[in-house]
């Protein structure tokens, strides 16, 4: 799993990674948001869901403690990172500032 994320997360193009669990309230409300902003943004930008429990090694090795945990990549390099919630608007801010 590992070698194939750090491929994934090469890409050229901003990739977000969402470490998320299915227990968790947050994670689910989150997901529509991440669905809309996908919508809007396109090819802009590639989002990957993370299970933390089916990936814990992966989930460590970012210092994941909390869900949901946003992570994102361009070019490999980790350039934004927050844990907890955020509206589709801000998120959608965020991504673009890195195109």
């Amino acid at each position: 799993m590992k070698s194939k994320f750090s491929e994934i997360v090469k890409d050229t193009k901003p990739v977000l990674v969402d470490f998320y669990a299915d227990w968790c309230g947050p994670c689910q409300v989150l997901a529509p948001i991440l669905e809309e902003v996908k919508s809007d943004l396109g090819e802009k930008v590639k989002i990957i869901k993370i299970d933390v429990d089916k990936n814990q090694a992966l989930a460590s090795d970012f210092g994941v403690r909390g869900v949901p945990t946003l992570i994102l990549f361009k070019e490999g390099e980790q350039v934004w990172r927050q844990s907890g919630l955020m509206s589709k608007r801000d998120l959608s801010e965020v991504i673009e500032s890195y195109q």
